[in-house]
C-alpha cells in the first residue's frame, strides 16, 4: 500500500471535503510504490444519452437493475467505478477514497507504465463520447483537478481514448480539451500530445 500523502484543508484522507461521498465497493489498494501522477477523464451517462438520473450511482454501487432498460443487458454483471463523477450541473459526487485504486480504466497504458489503475486518479464526466460537456462541468472539473494537484503530485492528464487507444472513445470529439488546459493553466506537457495542437500558442507553457 502507498504512503498517504499530507493532509490537506480540502481533503480529508483521501476525501474530498466539498464531494458528496457515495461509497463503491470496487475498489482495493494501490500497488506498493504507486505514485499518483495521472488523471484520467471519462465520460459516461447511463442509459446512453440521458442525464440526471440516479443510474451511474447505481452502477459503481452494484445497485443498477439490469432489467430496467434494453442498454443494461449489454453491461450485466460488470463491476467498476471511478474515484470522481461530474454531473451536468457541476456536481462533484466522490464514490473511491482518491488513495485507494478505482476500477475505471481498464487494460491501458500511459507515460510507458501499463494497468493505469494503479496510479491514476478515474474522473467520469456525465456525458457521451463525441458530444458537447457543460460550462458548469468544466468549471468544477478544472477545481477538482487543482484541488488532486494540491494532494498528489500530477504530472499527466488524459482521456480514456488516451490511454485505451482503439477500446474506448471517451470523453470524444465534443470534449474540449484547449479549454480545460486555459482553466488550468497547466503546462502543455501535461497533456496527450494529440491534442496540444488545439491549444492557444499564448496559454501557458510554464
Amino acid at each position: 500500500m502507498t504512503t498517504a500523502p499530507p493532509e490537506t484543508g480540502d481533503w480529508s484522507g483521501g476525501w474530498l471535503r466539498t464531494a458528496q461521498q457515495v461509497l463503491s465497493p470496487n475498489a482495493n489498494d494501490r500497488p506498493a510504490g504507486a505514485v499518483v501522477d495521472l488523471i484520467v477523464l471519462h465520460s459516461i451517462s447511463l442509459p446512453p444519452g440521458q442525464y440526471g438520473g440516479p443510474e451511474v450511482e447505481w452502477l459503481f454501487t452494484n445497485r443498477l437493475d439490469w432489467s430496467t432498460h434494453p442498454y443494461f443487458e449489454q453491461i450485466r454483471g460488470l463491476e467498476v467505478s471511478a474515484h470522481f463523477f461530474v454531473r451536468r450541473d457541476g456536481q462533484v459526487v466522490q464514490f473511491v477514497d482518491a488513495d485507494r485504486r478505482a476500477w475505471h480504466a481498464g487494460v491501458s497504458c500511459w507515460r510507458g507504465r501499463e494497468r493505469c489503475n494503479d496510479d491514476s486518479i478515474g474522473i467520469e464526466l456525465e456525458g457521451l463520447e463525441g458530444q458537447t460537456f457543460e460550462d458548469a462541468q468544466y468549471r468544477a472539473l478544472a477545481d477538482l483537478c487543482r484541488q488532486l494537484a494540491d494532494r498528489y503530485p500530477i504530472t499527466h492528464i488524459a482521456g480514456h481514448e488516451h490511454i485505451a487507444p482503439g477500446r474506448k472513445l471517451d470523453p470524444g470529439s465534443g470534449f474540449d480539451w484547449a479549454r480545460l488546459q486555459r482553466g488550468l493553466a497547466w503546462d502543455h506537457r501535461c497533456f496527450p500530445e494529440c491534442v496540444i495542437a488545439t491549444f492557444d500558442p499564448d496559454a501557458s507553457t510554464a
